[in-house]
């Protein structure tokens, strides 16, 4: 069993992609801190050095890599993977159980304040220029997202309920 979580930064994917992977005693991979360890400098330092469109060629690539392995895992993907390149039909043409954690834009709002000094997409904005960029960046990203085979709601759940969810609706 491969599953895929995606959803917008700050949903939960790794956290919950975790303790997935513990109840499920699967293996699990986090898309961005593979990438890291391939390429051996942050995602922030490949974008300032290289770009983004080398970037998203790269992640790409190492998606592809990961979904070809012949082994039971569960991935998060960075909040913009699916919407770039073909990611989204190499996800859903396997077989393989994607999931779309889906926030409200408050909820996204929320937790993205609370650490944004972690996340460089929005840590030079100031946090009432939060909201608008949020609910641009989910209408954006929605097409892509809503692509996804199964959606759960987080709004006002903790991530272990989430994962709880999760793990019900798989077995």
């Amino acid at each position: 069993m491969k599953i895929v979580l995606l959803g917008y930064m700050a949903s939960g994917k790794s956290s919950i992609g975790k303790k997935l992977a513990k109840s499920l005693r699967m293996n699990f991979i986090d898309l961005d801190d593979y990438i890291i360890e391939k390429e051996k400098m942050s995602i922030t330092t490949i974008f300032e050095q290289k770009g983004e469109i080398y970037f998203r060629k790269i992640e790409n690539k190492y998606l592809k890599k990961i979904l070809s392995k012949n082994e039971d895992f569960i991935l998060s993907l960075g909040g913009g993977t699916p919407c770039y390149a073909d990611n989204m039909e190499v996800i859903n043409k396997k077989n393989i159980i994607s999931i779309y954690l889906q926030g409200s834009i408050s909820t996204m709002v929320k937790r993205l304040i609370k650490k944004k000094a972690k996340r460089p997409l929005i840590a030079s904005l100031s946090d009432d220029k939060i909201p608008e960029f949020v609910a641009k960046h989910l209408f954006e990203r929605r097409f892509y997202y809503e692509q996804a085979k199964m959606t759960i709601k987080i709004d006002d759940k903790k991530k272990s309920e989430v994962a709880k969810e999760i793990y019900k609706l798989l077995n």
